[in-house]
């Protein structure tokens, strides 16, 4: 099945194996990393997953601002940025498009038995809206940030593709060329058009399927020009990586930080909302924006939840924050508003 991405053979395993994070036949985590999850608690989450919804999606479809290409093409000093729900963000950066975790599809669960179905209608058809992407970057291969209908319409308009180790075999299946896509360890870096990029390191693991687990890598990405210095931290729990990215690469002007789609039985791969903002911290950030909420049920915890509580945190922290609406153009100095607490 095509959803599943590629295989992993064991020619691309002693290509991974090179790296310092594989280590026993799959990448680590630079910490001990376990879900509390047992066979006995498996089928309550599934249910609730599936058949307890209430509370857990707004009640309407959450709506998208029009997307404005001439607006957003305007040569510009500064950084342009979209958030368009989850993790999806669109960025001009020095005047090039790039596009992170572009899983703007309508289903988050595309081989489960039921939908995990997107809180905004029509977002795929935004793709056809954009201007040619420069850069796609992807944070790793897990279905609510890698989607199958997205590559599709996406890979004939982007001009490079930088991935994770282990990420590019789903790609090349999907029709992407070798020469369009660079693969990244931890840490490691490069220039494009002006940009130094890294992929920084997250606490999560990746898989489509039973027998890929941990195969490919996962992480954040840092973008750095002459005059700003931006993070997409990832999905991943909390730990001592955030003060060491910030002490490494920061401080940051502006991050995109993970909030949302936490439990108490994956805790160690998803941090809780105050987490997030002691992360945001520890990493030396200035001002941050909360991503992965407003676009996917992956929990039981109410849609609204992750944000009232990182905003309620950040406030106590005197941490500057920013929270645009969905599709809404913003730049480092927007002023946000509270969008959410009119709606069900």
């Amino acid at each position: 099945m095509n959803q599943f991405g590629a295989k992993v053979t064991k020619e691309l395993e002693k290509q991974y194996s090179i790296s310092p994070n594989w280590k026993n036949g799959k990448f680590e985590n630079l910490v001990e990393t376990k879900m509390d999850m047992s066979l006995q608690t498996i089928p309550k989450l599934l249910y609730k997953q599936f058949f307890k919804s209430q509370g857990r999606m707004p009640r309407k479809p959450l709506d998208i601002i029009a997307f404005n290409k001439e607006a957003f093409l305007a040569p510009s000093q500064e950084a342009k940025m979209i958030w368009f729900g989850h993790s999806v963000v669109l960025m001009r950066l020095n005047n090039k498009t790039i596009l992170i975790d572009p899983m703007l599809g309508p289903n988050a669960s595309p081989i489960a038995p039921f939908a995990t179905k997107r809180f905004s209608e029509n977002s795929l058809d935004l793709i056809d809206q954009f201007p040619d992407i420069d850069l796609i970057l992807m944070t790793h291969d897990h279905y609510d940030h890698l989607d199958l209908d997205s590559i599709r319409n996406l890979k004939n308009k982007t001009n490079h593709f930088y991935v994770p180790l282990g990420l590019k075999r789903h790609l090349l299946k999907w029709g992407v060329e070798s020469a369009r896509i660079t693969e990244f360890d931890w840490w490691e870096k490069q220039s494009f058009e002006g940009i130094d990029i890294t992929y920084t390191p997250t606490r999560h693991f990746t898989g489509r399927g039973l027998t890929d687990r941990a195969k490919s890598l996962w992480g954040g990405w840092v973008m750095k020009t002459k005059s700003q210095n931006i993070w997409f931290s990832g999905d991943g729990g909390f730990g001592a990586h955030f003060k060491e990215i910030g002490d490494a690469l920061g401080p940051f002007d502006l991050a995109f930080m993970e909030c949302g789609q936490y439990n108490e039985n994956w805790h160690a791969i998803h941090m809780y909302p105050e987490e997030s903002v002691q992360a945001t911290l520890d990493a030396n950030v200035k001002r941050a924006l909360p991503v992965h909420w407003a676009g996917f049920a992956l929990a039981q915890h109410h849609w609204k939840e992750p944000i009232t509580r990182f905003v309620k945190e950040a406030h106590k922290k005197k941490l500057d924050i920013f929270t645009p609406q969905i599709g809404e153009m913003f730049d480092a100095h927007c002023i946000s508003g509270n969008w959410w607490e009119s709606l069900d």
